[in-house]
């Protein structure tokens, strides 16, 4: 299955909290898009591993997603090396994205900046012709995306771009309450934590609405690009 946009997280969760407003918008444009989460997010405080992946399961359901795979790396532990970056090559290999959207640079777990120069090296590598991979005992042939972008997390990071996610900004929320033992529950009996407390929803919202506005609209996604981007008309830009 060729994807048009691959979205890789260090959690379950992480795409649904940054990006999946625009994995919303262009899905409804007709794009095929997959996410791959490379832990179970099994350190995290509320919840257990299988309720984080049912979790998942049920926002990929809501973002509307072709695929969501998990790799199993160990959560706060796995490591920029090269058999973890093989896994990510072999991903990267398998769907064959155009795009690929990756943790933010900078945040406040290390696993997030962490897994960002992870998919910054696979990313690059995996269009070596001479590092080999295989997917169910067949060799893999070299891809490498056409572009690399990071999304923006707990930190407020200076984005390259925004993205106008204003149709979506409802489905995106339920995508990302689709997490309910990580998110405030006002009935949950499990211990507080930095991301479920109502503050850190209001957060997420108040940082939708000021992306928004710096483009003039109600919401949006900032996102940071280390390449030059390049547009061929000037009316497309907002």
């Amino acid at each position: 299955m060729k994807l048009d946009i691959l979205a890789i997280a260090a959690h379950p969760d992480d795409v649904e909290l940054s990006c999946s407003g625009t994995l919303i918008t262009q899905i409804r444009k007709g794009n095929s898009v997959g996410i791959i989460d490379l832990t179970k997010g099994e350190m995290g405080t509320r919840g257990t591993p299988e309720q984080r992946l049912q979790e998942a399961n049920d926002a990929g359901k809501l973002i509307g997603v072709s695929v969501r795979e998990n790799l199993g790396f160990d959560d706060a532990f796995f490591s920029n090396d090269k058999d973890h970056q093989l896994e990510i090559i072999r991903m990267i290999r398998k769907y064959q994205p155009d795009i690929v959207l990756a943790n933010a640079p900078y945040d406040r777990h290390p696993d997030h900046g962490r897994a960002s120069t992870l998919v910054e090296e696979a990313f690059f590598k995996a269009g070596l012709v001479k590092i080999e991979t295989t997917d169910r005992d067949l060799s893999q042939e070299p891809w490498r995306p056409k572009r690399l972008f990071h999304y923006i997390q707990s930190v407020t990071l200076e984005p390259n771009f925004i993205v106008d996610v204003s149709a979506v900004h409802e489905q995106k929320m339920k995508a990302i309450l689709a997490f309910k033992s990580q998110f405030h529950d006002p009935g949950s009996e499990e211990p507080e934590t930095y991301i479920s407390s109502p503050a850190f929803l209001e957060m997420i919202a108040s940082r939708s609405r000021e992306f928004g506005h710096r483009i003039g609209v109600q919401h949006g996604e900032g996102f940071i690009a280390k390449q030059v981007l390049g547009i061929s008309d000037l009316n497309t830009v907002t």
